[in-house]
């Protein structure tokens, strides 16, 4: 029992976007802004959780895993003109591209060193498969972030075990804080510096790394053509996988849908201005769905086997991408405004890039991160298929 009843559906929505919101004015005090925003709604929610404040199962949340899921992939995708990604970010999409082959690398190696098998044992995945699903379950947060997380957790089935799918959440996020700081300290170090040239800013514009949506400001109107055509495109989504009998591809089919929407139709970004900062709101109350279905005990019991395979996963990556990239002749801020795009995705890669002076990354680092969450999904998928 908890003080909110799982079978008060209203209260116990109140109470996640109560901790969503909160977690995003924690977010804009100093020590808020180093530990992020996801991270604090994910501890908020297992806090709020195992104190009994809110239930550990819920209606609620079974309401947000079945229908808002889907709606996040259209939500963050009307951004991803192809062409734009191409012609705009051109460098910084091939550093992304090296950040991929680092992320498929690190999650490889990771695997052969630990044994997976074990993790997810609450979900209805066969034990042979285990390994296969968390694989691709990281693969593709570390590639797209939360909207493929969430994607691959149903594709894979991992989040039927709520302690294991929360532990994994908090690793992820967890260390990709601490990633983000360590990356941040990278430019400084003349040992690392010295490998790569020099970066020449492309462009003398002052962008804001707050502008997502650009030039056209978020309306009623815009909000609402936005939910309406994301759940017109999840709704035909579903039809085309009960028709071609394409059981499991929801999202990979939805995914391409989109990115079709957004590539042939580019004013799309604009007629559906706020898509991309409400598809953020709702992925914060989809956090804390998550996070409240932890038990602690449970989460302990897997913590060190997530904490070795991130560790090995985020060193692999860094170390694959510095490599290539100094191959390749990247610069600096090209590869690591690519990597923080991958490991957490489109709203931390300009503001990262924005507080180190890179302004020609600013707009990139958009891009990059919106290509990651349609790629995400898709070599998730691949990963867990053929593994």
């Amino acid at each position: 029992m908890s003080v909110i009843p799982a079978d008060n559906s209203i209260a116990v929505i109140a109470a996640l976007m109560v901790l969503s919101g909160g977690s995003m004015l924690l977010a804009k005090t100093r020590l808020g802004a180093q530990v992020t925003g996801t991270v604090i709604v994910i501890l908020g929610a297992i806090a709020a959780s195992n104190l009994k404040l809110i239930p550990h199962s819920a209606p609620a949340y079974d309401f947000i895993f079945t229908y808002i899921v889907p709606l996040l992939i259209p939500l963050f995708l009307f951004q991803a003109d192809l062409r734009r990604i191409v012609t705009e970010a051109s460098r910084t999409t091939g550093a992304f591209l090296l950040a991929t082959v680092g992320t498929v690398t690190g999650v490889t190696i990771a695997a052969l060193m630990l044994d997976l098998s074990g993790l997810g044992t609450g979900a209805d995945v066969p034990a042979a498969s285990r390994e296969a699903a968390v694989v691709g379950l990281f693969a593709s947060t570390y590639i797209g972030g939360s909207v493929n997380y969430a994607a691959l957790g149903e594709i894979t089935g991992l989040n039927q075990d709520a302690s294991f799918f929360s532990a994994a959440t908090a690793a992820d996020n967890l260390f990709s804080a601490v990633y983000l700081s360590l990356i941040a300290l990278l430019p400084g170090l003349t040992a690392i510096t010295r490998f790569f040239p020099t970066h020449t800013q492309e462009t003398n514009s002052d962008e804001a790394p707050a502008a997502i949506t650009e030039e056209q400001p978020m309306t009623a109107m815009s909000l609402c053509l936005a939910i309406a055509a994301s759940l017109a495109l999840v709704a035909l989504a579903d039809s085309l996988e009960q028709a071609l009998g394409l059981s499991g591809w929801r999202y990979i089919i939805l995914t391409a849908l989109v990115l079709a929407v957004a590539t042939l139709v580019p004013n799309a970004r604009h007629w559906f201005s706020g898509a991309f900062e409400l598809g953020i709101a709702l992925s914060f109350a989809f956090f804390a769905a998550i996070a409240a279905g932890a038990n602690i005990p449970a989460m302990l019991s897997v913590a060190p086997l997530l904490i070795g395979m991130v560790c090995i996963l985020l060193t692999v990556h860094l170390a694959v991408l510095l490599a290539l990239g100094a191959l390749c002749r990247l610069t600096l801020p090209e590869l690591l405004t690519a990597s923080n795009a991958a490991i957490l995705g489109a709203t931390t890669a300009p503001a990262m890039a924005a507080a180190k002076g890179w302004r020609d990354q600013i707009t990139p680092g958009v891009l990059v991160g919106v290509l990651g969450y349609a790629l995400g999904t898709f070599i998730g998928t691949a990963l867990f298929k053929l593994w």
